[in-house]
């Protein structure tokens, strides 16, 4: 899973990306709005984490363009500011979701993890494939009740390709049979 984290605080920018990429997600950071949605528009991210009170270009545009774009990625709003009015402005530009500056970490993931979920048409957090049962919230695998012991890269890659549909899913069938012969 790709994450684009736009965050203007370098030291929250670089622990929320450490803390993604510790959790499995490939991250790209940047600390600019306008850079933001260059790469926002350049790549596909299966979400994005957008400070509202960037450099360059503040969050909310970068919202209203690539809505405008008919960009989808999910997009969640971090910032310190709290009002009702500010939460609602952002949710109304396109924000799927608008955390408030300080947060709890586990919050965080969650939050992420639950924006992807719905980004691939998923409502639950367990993927099922088969007799392959993956659980996107505990970033666990197994096979036939059996847990799997994979790296952070394997469970990444696994997860990636569980909700793709057609070529995904054959490729998830291949690897369940390597899995059970393992």
């Amino acid at each position: 899973m790709r994450v684009l984290v736009a965050e203007d605080h370098p030291s929250l920018a670089r622990s929320i990306a450490d803390g993604l990429r510790e959790d499995g997600y490939a991250v790209d950071l940047t600390f600019d709005g306008t850079e933001a949605l260059h790469l926002a528009i350049s790549n596909p991210y299966d979400a994005i984490i957008l400070d509202i009170m960037l450099p360059g270009r503040d969050g909310l545009s970068i919202i209203q363009v690539l809505r405008r774009r008919d960009v989808q990625t999910p997009i969640l709003c971090l910032t310190a500011r709290d009002g009702v009015s500010d939460r609602v402005k952002g949710l109304d530009a396109g924000a799927d979701d608008y955390l408030v500056k300080p947060f709890a970490w586990e919050e965080l993931l969650a939050r992420v993890r639950s924006m992807v979920r719905r980004g691939h048409g998923q409502k639950s957090a367990r993927i099922t494939v088969g007799d392959l049962e993956i659980d996107t919230a505990r970033k666990s695998a197994k096979r036939g009740g059996v847990p799997i012991e994979l790296s952070a890269r394997e469970y990444a890659l696994l997860e990636y390709l569980a909700p793709s549909p057609g070529p995904g899913r054959l490729a998830l069938r291949h690897l369940g049979a390597s899995l059970r012969s393992a």
